[in-house]
C-alpha cells in the first residue's frame, strides 16, 4: 500500500491560483501512475488529471485544460496540480491517488487507481 497526503488547498478568489502537492510513501513512488480527482458537494468523485511514471504522458479532464498542470518529482516522491485560473465552479475536496500500473491507457477511472489520500479542500469564491 501507498500512504498519500495531499496538501496546499485554501480559499482563492476567482482567477487565481493553487498548487496542491501530494506527498508519497510506501509501495515504490516513481514506478507509479498519478492520478487527482475531485468531489463537489452532492457529486460524484470525478477525473480531474493523470500523469504517468515518469511524466512522459499526461491526461486532463476537458472542464480544466489549459489552466491545470499535473507534474511529479520521483526524486521526492511528490506529485503536484499547478491551478491556474481557477473558476467558483472548481470548488471540491481535491483526492491525489496512485496505481499499481506505470501507464494507464485509455480514460483514466478510478478503477484504475488503489490508494488515496484524505484530500484537501479548495473553494473559489467569486
Amino acid at each position: 500500500q501507498v500512504q498519500l497526503v495531499e496538501s496546499g488547498g485554501g480559499l482563492v478568489l476567482a482567477g487565481g491560483s493553487l498548487r496542491l502537492s501530494c506527498a508519497a510513501s510506501g509501495r515504490t513512488f516513481s514506478s507509479s501512475a498519478m492520478g487527482w480527482f475531485r468531489q463537489a458537494p452532492g457529486k460524484e468523485r470525478e477525473f480531474v488529471a493523470y500523469i504517468n511514471w515518469n511524466g512522459a504522458h499526461t491526461t486532463y479532464v476537458d472542464s480544466v485544460k489549459g489552466r491545470f498542470t499535473v507534474s511529479r518529482d520521483n526524486a521526492k516522491n511528490t506529485a503536484y496540480l499547478q491551478m491556474n485560473s481557477l473558476k467558483p465552479e472548481d470548488t471540491a475536496v481535491y483526492y491525489c491517488t496512485t496505481s499499481r500500473s506505470g501507464t494507464i491507457v485509455g480514460a483514466p477511472l478510478k478503477a484504475n487507481f488503489d490508494s488515496w489520500g484524505q484530500g484537501t479542500q479548495v473553494t473559489v469564491s467569486s
